[in-house]
């Protein structure tokens, strides 16, 4: 919001010509709305869940992606990579992870990954909203609502982006919303769970912060594997210390 206000009081509206687009930079990536519901359609899916994400894709991530799978024909990976906060993970980074991750522990048959050209707002509900609408246009039905998306900080309510959703009818935005609570390895249970489904108390439960991963990546240590894929971590582990 303070980046919107500094910028200059003049904007323009109406139809827009594209004459030179420019290069996207992950170009392999960059499907237009057109060409995600062309991929959708040639693959047979009719019910396609989408995941936003500006984070790298760590377990809690891989499994609420996989339960959401298992409802659905296909899932669309789009991550955002336009600009985010300087203490993000590169977009770059991140694209390899996801590369990484996709090819080793993902259905090559079930899953597109395709780059979102947008810059993080950090907006929370109203940018959940917007990341929903976004993904209707790219051809998907369903669309993950984790806690605190789009959320800075402790600025919103971990849920608030999810309650949202209840101010508007089915109709209104096309797109089913589904969501999920804070996800973790428990050790009790031997399984990625949720409060939902786990009886066991925060003692058994595998949790980093993120300042605690970032010092693990900084110092080429490896988080717990019931925290993030091996192959993964190193790809970060690797960029962290160059």
């Amino acid at each position: 919001m303070a980046r919107l206000y500094e910028q200059r009081d003049g904007y323009l509206a109406g139809r827009v010509t594209v004459f030179d687009r420019p290069t996207p930079p992950f170009p392999e990536l960059a499907l237009d709305p057109a060409e995600t519901r062309s991929a959708f359609a040639e693959r047979g899916w009719r019910r396609v869940v989408g995941f936003q994400t500006r984070n790298p894709i760590h377990r809690a991530h891989e499994y609420l992606t996989k339960v959401a799978l298992e409802t659905v024909d296909g899932l669309l990976i789009h991550p955002l990579v336009g600009e985010t906060k300087s203490d993000d993970v590169p977009a770059a980074t991140r694209v390899e992870c996801y590369r990484i991750l996709v090819d080793g522990y993902y259905p090559a048959d079930r899953v597109l990954v395709g780059a979102f050209p947008a810059a993080m707002r950090y907006a929370g509900p109203r940018e959940a909203i917007w990341h929903a609408i976004c993904r209707k246009n790219y051809g998907c039905s369903h669309f993950i609502v984790g806690r605190d998306h789009a959320g800075v900080g402790s600025y919103y309510g971990s849920y608030d982006a999810q309650l949202v959703f209840d101010e508007f009818e089915a109709h209104e935005l096309d797109i089913q919303p589904m969501f999920f609570e804070h996800t973790f390895w428990c050790s009790a249970c031997g399984a990625m769970a949720s409060a939902k489904t786990c009886p066991h108390p925060a003692d058994d439960h595998v949790f980093l912060s993120g300042t605690k991963v970032r010092e693990m990546l900084e110092a080429g240590e490896l988080p717990p594997v019931e925290f993030s894929r091996p192959e993964v971590a190193q790809a970060l582990i690797k960029a962290y210390r160059s």
